[in-house]
């Protein structure tokens, strides 16, 4: 059993070698798919950044009524908090939004008169909500509609906000499913070309298929050699992918840091390098073994 593994393994990187205009055609082709996949892996990890950068400039404040305790207030925050959509619920008193609005209009005498001459402090306490998910706000708003809470909740900023949260939502929503889109399309040329590349490896090599059936050998024996060679198609494309990204990382990186600042995509493929090369491996693999599967099954078939 172990001569006729080395055997195959040899005869697999033989025809390789044999065929190399087919080859590289091939794994030009599954070099492009697996960068394309491997791209769409890091435009996911800047649409999170995006969108977490996005979700956290955005919240919403509940608001409390002027004769509303205290106390109150901290109960129904410790009650919010438990829920597993919010992420931070902030507490302004009274005292914190005023002396927040008056470092924000310090500028304006004809207001900052105007507080002074009132008797008591205008300003609500409120809570400032943060929810995981820029689509759980609606069921955020959902808890302070309940009974226990309508005396004491004056009013609540998420309609203000609700058309800049649904166009978020919407946005990030869209731009996955257009990735996924690519994402299939270059798989599915991949498979092609391989395919295609395979069938004409297979052609190439029909006469000593069938001399290799004629003295009995079975047809794993004939499928190993094709399966060894779609395996280094995506072996070797995994590896020059590899190299083609790293400089245009290295290149790009700065510039998009530039507009999003917090996200370093190659600080990011330096920090995850032999899990995105793995994963390129099993991606460039298996669209090889899959693609001289089927090609092989229909010849033999054929035969």
């Amino acid at each position: 059993m172990f001569t006729t593994f080395v055997r195959i393994i040899k005869s697999g990187c033989t025809s390789f070698w044999r065929n190399k205009w087919l080859s590289s055609s091939a794994v030009s082709m599954m070099s492009l798919a697996i960068l394309g996949i491997t791209s769409l892996l890091l435009v996911n990890v800047l649409i999170n950044s995006l969108t977490a950068n996005l979700e956290d400039k955005i919240d919403i404040s509940v608001y409390f009524n002027l004769d509303t305790p205290e106390d109150e207030i901290l109960e129904a925050r410790i009650d919010l908090v438990k829920l597993s959509e919010v992420r931070s619920a902030e507490y302004i008193s009274t005292e914190e939004a005023l002396k927040t609005f008056k470092d924000k209009h310090q500028d304006n005498n004809i207001l900052m008169q105007s507080l002074d001459e009132l008797d008591s402090n205008p300003l609500e306490a409120s809570l400032n909500i943060k929810a995981q998910q820029a689509s759980q706000y609606e069921s955020i708003v959902g808890f302070f509609e309940q009974k226990k809470y309508s005396k004491i909740v004056d009013k609540i900023n998420y309609l203000e906000n609700k058309a800049v949260i649904a166009r978020l939502t919407s946005i990030t929503r869209s731009i996955r499913q257009i990735g996924l889109v690519i994402l299939l399309v270059l798989a599915g040329l991949a498979v092609l070309v391989t395919f295609n590349t395979i069938r004409l490896t297979i052609y190439s090599s029909r006469r000593e298929i069938k001399v290799m059936k004629l003295v009995g050998a079975s047809n794993w024996f004939a499928k190993g050699p094709f399966i060894v060679e779609g395996a280094l198609y995506g072996v070797i494309a995994a590896v020059i992918s590899l190299f083609l990204l790293y400089p245009f990382l290295w290149y790009i990186s700065p510039k998009i840091t530039s507009y999003l600042p917090g996200t370093d995509l190659f600080y990011f493929f330096q920090a995850n390098i032999i899990v995105l090369f793995l994963i390129q491996i099993l991606v460039g693999v298996s669209l090889g073994t899959v693609s001289s599967l089927v090609a092989i099954r229909r010849y033999l078939e054929e035969v």
